[in-house]
């Protein structure tokens, strides 16, 4: 799970309010509307674009994960949207308007990644997939975020990969207290999620995993994910031109 050199990213995390049956809609406006954009114009990745499974978490929902060039390349990307009357980029007012169509509103976050922690061009050459996403939000004692990340590297991975689950990306959120960590699981199909979930706590190893996590974590909320058709988990590439038309459904 090691990236070949430190990853000097950071991402901005996103979950989106959607608007009745427009989840499939959304996602592909996402990717294969805009992330094209993005790329030329911000040098901004899509890591990946999720459909939350309700059962797990509200619902519809969709997060978004874009990786942008460190807070630098941010900055870039802020002044490229926010410097305007309208703080939006008038040369995406049409898309602006049809992605209100399918959203309501969103909540989100930056997030700084681990140092280990892979970019998504690493992830996709390295074959990462999932049938299933399990994703993390763990609260834990202001100033502890980065301890935490090593517990899980070093302690944690070892636990889950037992199920087949891989450590796909550990963040802290920045802009705050480092009291906020975001960890997400590829998990190959949905029994091996099953299997781990069912021995919680009858697991010798789960459970003195989830002891050690509750030495430095207030609170933990693991939900599940299902990526979009063209995020780059499932096609192994960022989305492109040539994806604009390949699926949209009628409003």
């Amino acid at each position: 799970m090691m990236a070949s050199m430190a990853n000097e990213k950071v991402y901005i995390h996103e979950f989106i309010d959607i608007i009745g049956h427009n989840r499939a809609n959304y996602m592909h406006h996402m990717t294969a509307n805009w992330s094209p954009i993005a790329r030329g114009e911000r040098n901004q990745l899509c890591y990946g674009v999720w459909g939350t499974v309700g059962t797990t978490r509200r619902w519809p929902e969709v997060v978004n994960l874009w990786e942008e060039d460190g807070f630098s390349g941010l900055a870039r990307s802020f002044r490229h949207e926010f410097n305007h009357p309208t703080l939006q980029n008038p040369g995406l007012a049409e898309w602006w308007a049809r992605a209100a169509d399918f959203r309501r509103s969103g909540t989100d976050r930056v997030l700084v990644p681990a140092p280990w922690t892979r970019t998504i061009e690493e992830l996709c050459s390295d074959g990462v997939r999932g049938e299933a996403y399990a994703h993390e939000m763990v609260q834990v004692r202001p100033g502890t975020a980065w301890e935490f990340l090593e517990l899980v590297r070093n302690d944690g991975v070892p636990v889950l990969e037992r199920f087949g689950w891989e450590l796909a990306g550990a963040w802290v959120t920045a802009m705050r207290n480092d009291s906020e960590v975001f960890l997400l699981w590829a998990i190959p199909t949905w029994e091996q999620w099953a299997a781990f979930e069912a021995v919680q706590r009858t697991d010798r190893v789960v459970a003195g995993w989830r002891a050690q996590m509750a030495t430095l974590a207030s609170d933990w909320d693991r939900f599940l994910l299902v990526d979009s058709p063209l995020s780059p988990f499932r096609t192994g590439r960022q989305p492109s031109e040539d994806d604009r038309d390949t699926f949209e459904l009628p409003v």
